[in-house]
Order: structure tokens, then C-alpha cells, then sequence
């Protein structure tokens, strides 16, 4: 990745698990460590906007291009990109870094990972800040159990299918990857997004996060017992309602829903100002 997807932060190249993984680090150097997971089909610079707040707080940020997007941590094989291997990898981050315990924040597939890390190692979080998708359980139970949730996760049936997916995202210079990443702002908001994945692999790559994902793993994903912000947007076409609000049963921390009202699926873009907020005030409870 060049120019702007780079984001404004220096790249650390972070060895954990026979990978190796580019992680951007800003603030102050002494301050609360947060871990920035990101969402597909999008990198570490989706946070760009939003890691300005968290510095003049005096948080210390590391927003990491997880597994398959870190053009070092690219695994050939599907199953090398199941929830459990994503997990693993923010731990080994942390351990890498020298990091006890974060602030962790996650849109999207980093939200699911996230989740999945507060349950499993609820000790390496301190606050989670959950960003447009909810708790996997929950996720799961709406996808089996919800008719228009399964409507708007329809277009997975596609990601799932190699080959296919690749030639219909990337055709015309990738124009279908665009519309779907239309509302993250102009057109070079959108760029610095799509251009990535048109890289040799790349978008195989993240694609494979939805070619591993088995229901089992969803559901398998535990109750989170850290303090837990969940912010949901209600212009999401991935996320309902019904799931959004099935979040709160799978948390026995500390709870807080946040709803953000005509704002679209990519909120560290849409809203970055709004989330800041969100994840401030619960990493400020943990004080």
C-alpha cells in the first residue's frame, strides 16, 4: 500500500506467529495503550480519523492490518483465516508488543475479532468498544433465526465463493468494490480502500475471512464479562435491528449501547467524531 492508505502514522513490522504484521502506532508513548482492529475491505488507516481524539486524551493507539491484509501475513490456506487463528493473532500482537492489557476497538470482522478476544482472554482487555457488528452469538442467532438480517447478509453467498467473488469485485478496475464501499465518503476515501485490494492476493486474502467463518465459531465465541460499549448505526445495511439489539444478552460486564442515527455501516469514516466519543467514555470508566 502507498499514499494516503498508508495513513499518517510510521509502520511497525511486528513478527507474532510466523507472520508479519504492520501495525501503525501513535500518541503518547506513556499513554493507555488502545488496539484498533479494522473491518473489511479496509486497513488500518479507517481509524485515521478517529486516533487524533484518542492521542490529545493521552492514549497510546496501535491500529494493526490484521491477517491477510498485512501483505507479510497473507496464509495460501481458508482455514487459516477461522475466528479462532484472528484471535490468536491480536493476542500475539499485544505479547509482541509488550502490551499487558488494551482498549480494544474493532469495526466490522474487527469487531468479531474483538469480541472473540474479550471472551476468550477477558484479562488482555480492559475495555472493549465494539464497532457495527454485535457480539457473534448474536450475530449468529439473527442470521438462523432472522429473515431480514438474512436478507442483508445475503451478499455473503458471494464472498464464499472463490474465484467468482474475485472476478465480479475486481472487474472494470474493481467498480463493484467501490459501490460497496460508496458511503465511506468521496471518491478518494474510496480509493484508498478498493486500490489495496486489487493487489496481487490481497482481496483472496480478506475474502478468506468469510470463506473460514463456520457458525460454530460464531456461536462458540463466549460471554464477555470486560466493560463493553456496543455502537450501532441505524443507516447499517449489513447489521438489523434485530441483532443490534440481541447484543446486550451476551455481555455481563458493564453495558452501554450506543445507536448513532443516520449513519451509515462505516462509521470510524461516516462518524469519527461520534466514536471517538463512544470509546473515550468507556476507556474512561476503567480509570
Amino acid at each position: 500500500m502507498t499514499g494516503p492508505a498508508l495513513g499518517r502514522l510510521p509502520i511497525m513490522r511486528i513478527d507474532a506467529r510466523g507472520l508479519t504484521f504492520e501495525v501503525r502506532a501513535g500518541g503518547p508513548a506513556d499513554g493507555e495503550p488502545v488496539l484498533l482492529l479494522h473491518g473489511f475491505p479496509q486497513h488500518s488507516g479507517e481509524w485515521d480519523e478517529v486516533t487524533p481524539a484518542l492521542h490529545a486524551a493521552g492514549l497510546r493507539t496501535y491500529a494493526l492490518d490484521q491477517r491477510g491484509y498485512s501483505p507479510d501475513a497473507r496464509p495460501a490456506e481458508v482455514e487459516a483465516y477461522r475466528i479462532p487463528e484472528l484471535v490468536a493473532d491480536a493476542a500475539a500482537v499485544l505479547d509482541a508488543l509488550g502490551v499487558a492489557a488494551a482498549h480494544v476497538v474493532g469495526h466490522d470482522w474487527g469487531a468479531i475479532v474483538a469480541w472473540g478476544l474479550a471472551a476468550a482472554h477477558p484479562d488482555r482487555v480492559r475495555t472493549l468498544t465494539a464497532v457495527s457488528v454485535p457480539h457473534p452469538a448474536a450475530m449468529a442467532h439473527a442470521l438462523a433465526t432472522d429473515a431480514r438480517q438474512k436478507a442483508r447478509s445475503s451478499y455473503m453467498a458471494l464472498f464464499r465463493r472463490p474465484g467468482t467473488a474475485e472476478r465480479v469485485l475486481l472487474a472494470f478496475r474493481a467498480a463493484a468494490l467501490r459501490r460497496l464501499l460508496g458511503d465511506v465518503g468521496d471518491v478518494a476515501r474510496v480509493a484508498r480502500y478498493a486500490d489495496p485490494m486489487r493487489a496481487p492476493g490481497a482481496l483472496t486474502a480478506a475474502l478468506n475471512w468469510y470463506r473460514a467463518m463456520a457458525g460454530r465459531d460464531l456461536a462458540a465465541v463466549g460471554p464477555v464479562p470486560v466493560p463493553t460499549t456496543y455502537v450501532w448505526s441505524d443507516r447499517d445495511s449489513a447489521v438489523g435491528r434485530a441483532a443490534a439489539g440481541a447484543c446486550a444478552a451476551h455481555v455481563t460486564g458493564d453495558y452501554r449501547m450506543v445507536t448513532l442515527a443516520g449513519v451509515s455501516h462505516w462509521i470510524p469514516d461516516a462518524a469519527p467524531g461520534p466514536l471517538a466519543e463512544a470509546i473515550l467514555a468507556r476507556a474512561a470508566t476503567a480509570r
